[in-house]
C-alpha cells in the first residue's frame, strides 16, 4: 500500500532500483570469482601464484618499474613486493636492470616477447569471447561500461590501499 505522498510509479521505481543494486552486488561478485580463478588457472600453468601472475601483467603494461612503484599499483606492501621480484627472477619471467635516469636505484622490467610466448595461448579464448561480447554493445553502451571498470577498479585500489596501511597512494 502506498502513501499519499509516495505515488506506485516512484515506489515502483524505488524497489526496482533496490532490486539492480542487489543484482550488480551479486554480478561484481560473481566477475571477482571468476576473475581469480581464471588468473589462478593461468599463474598455475604458468608456475606462478595469482599475485605474480597479476605483478607480471603490471609490469607489462607500465613498462619497468621501481620495487616502490610496483608495490603502490599493485596495492601489496614493499616487504611482500621484494619477496614477489624475487621469486619472478627465479622463475626467469623478471629481471632487475639498472634505472638509467637514476643511477642509484633498480628497475624491474619482463622480457615481454617471452611472457606473450608463454602466457598468451592462454588468454586466446577468453580474448576471442570477450570480442564476440563487445560487438552486442554499441559506442555510448561501451563508454559506460568502460567508465564504470574504470572507476570500479580505482576504488577498489583506494580499498585495497586502506587494507594494506598504504593510504597514501
Amino acid at each position: 500500500m502506498t502513501t499519499p505522498s509516495e505515488p506506485d510509479g516512484a515506489r515502483t521505481r524505488t524497489n526496482r532500483r533496490a532490486e539492480l543494486l542487489e543484482q550488480l552486488e551479486m554480478a561484481g561478485r560473481a566477475s571477482s570469482v571468476a576473475t581469480v580463478m581464471f588468473h589462478t588457472a593461468v599463474a598455475a600453468r604458468q608456475g606462478l601464484s595469482a599475485s605474480e601472475e597479476k605483478a607480471l601483467d603490471l609490469l607489462e603494461r607500465s613498462g619497468p618499474l621501481t620495487a616502490g612503484e610496483l608495490a603502490r599499483q599493485s596495492g601489496l606492501a614493499p616487504a611482500s613486493v621484494t619477496g614477489l621480484i624475487n621469486r619472478l627472477e627465479h622463475k626467469g619471467f623478471a629481471r632487475r636492470i639498472q634505472n638509467p635516469s637514476d643511477r642509484r636505484s633498480i628497475l624491474v622490467e619482463v622480457d615481454v616477447e617471452r611472457l606473450y610466448a608463454r602466457v598468451a595461448p592462454l588468454f586466446a579464448d577468453w580474448a576471442r569471447s570477450l570480442q564476440e561480447l563487445y560487438a552486442g554493445y554499441g559506442d555510448e553502451q561501451l563508454e559506460v561500461i568502460l567508465q564504470f571498470l574504470t572507476e570500479a577498479a580505482r576504488r577498489q585500489q583506494e580499498a585495497t590501499a586502506r587494507i594494506t596501511g598504504d593510504e597514501d597512494r
